[in-house]
């Protein structure tokens, strides 16, 4: 099938981000939310109007509040399909079937995507572009699953198929216990003196990021995937217990550093797939206007594919390091383009 219009029922975060990605792909959209400032700030981006009968109905809502937009939204658009976007996934397939709405009119979906802010005004149309989707096609109708699989390649997503239970297991270990622990190391800055904190450096940012995250959307996930999360704390809870007992031997330290790295190599690469090994090459460029772009326009010239980048910079200095994260061979090939081209370029690292 091929989507012409879709109702968004939910205009926080990911709701317009969907509307976003949707519309510029020339498909109609219908934003609507109990909030009627969210609702208007959500169509003011997405300006997408349509008239065409309404293909799928989205629940960008927040899990506490899917069951009381159920029924009103099945009754108004009976020949629609209906997808969710929520992060947990057994308590949804519940609350659908106790209501109006037929479970096999029901896909069950979640994108793995997101941001510590959020709300309208921090959506993205690209928000989901190269992320997980994950969805439940068990019993749902053909139709509805053309529908949802169109949806997540317009917005550019990886659908993976996944049980609810199953998905409820996976993201409790990949995403709620992340923000737990994210959100209980930042709790113990408060006990910090003032002086301590101005000596902060990338590693408790990096760690901390997302305890900035919206308190009244997690603990309805919280609460939501209790039964999933419960085990991984308590196994947390046993580990940090025996790090305590053994912080002064040296060896257990070193064993659950190795552990740490052991799991971090675990991590997939972009869009899912398997971790790659990049080559990080160290450039030290001026500080002056125009610099980066000169930079990149290099690479451009090079034809090489910069995957990531870091910029150290104090205030006051008169160069910086950029340090670009190639593949080996791009990083060879834009050594000596940069290096034939006046530019101070240094030893690579893997």
């Amino acid at each position: 099938m091929t989507l012409s219009h879709v109702k968004i029922v939910g205009s926080g975060l990911i709701g317009t981000s969907i509307g976003l990605g949707l519309a510029l792909k020339g498909v109609g959209i219908t934003m609507s939310d109990s909030d009627s400032r969210a609702q208007g700030l959500a169509e003011d981006l997405v300006k997408s109007p349509s008239t065409a009968p309404i293909d799928l109905v989205i629940f960008a809502t927040p899990i506490g509040a899917l069951s009381s937009v159920l029924n009103d939204e099945f009754a108004a658009n009976p020949k629609a399909g209906f997808i969710d976007i929520g992060s947990v996934k057994s308590k949804v397939k519940v609350e659908v079937s106790s209501s109006q709405l037929p479970l096999n009119r029901f896909l069950p979906s979640h994108p793995m995507a997101g941001r510590e802010v959020g709300g309208a005004e921090s959506a993205r149309a690209d928000l989901f572009q190269g992320r997980a989707w994950i969805t439940d096609s068990e019993g749902v109708d053909s139709d509805v699953l053309a529908a949802g699989s169109e949806l997540i390649n317009l917005l550019g997503g990886h659908q993976v198929n996944l049980d609810s239970a199953a998905h409820d297991k996976a993201v409790a270990l990949v995403s709620h216990l992340p923000q737990l622990v994210s959100s209980l190391l930042a709790k113990q800055l408060n006990g910090g003196e003032e002086g301590w904190l101005e000596l902060a450096g990338a590693g408790l940012r990096d760690t901390t990021r997302i305890a900035g995250s919206d308190s009244k959307l997690w603990r309805e996930i919280i609460a939501a995937n209790s039964q999933a999360l419960s085990p991984l704390l308590k196994a947390l809870q046993s580990d940090l217990n025996s790090l305590i007992a053994s912080l002064e031997d040296q060896e257990a330290v070193a064993d659950l550093i190795q552990a740490g790295q052991k799991g971090r190599a675990r991590i997939p690469g972009k869009h899912g797939g398997k971790a790659r090994a990049y080559t990080y090459l160290p450039i030290v460029i001026e500080d002056k206007p125009g610099q980066l772009a000169a930079l990149f326009d290099e690479c451009a010239d090079a034809s090489v594919n910069v995957e990531d980048l870091t910029i150290e910079h104090s205030p006051g200095q008169f160069t910086g390091l950029i340090t670009l994260a190639l593949s080996d061979i791009d990083a060879a090939t834009l050594s000596e383009h940069l290096k034939s081209n006046g530019w101070s370029v240094h030893a690579p690292r893997s």
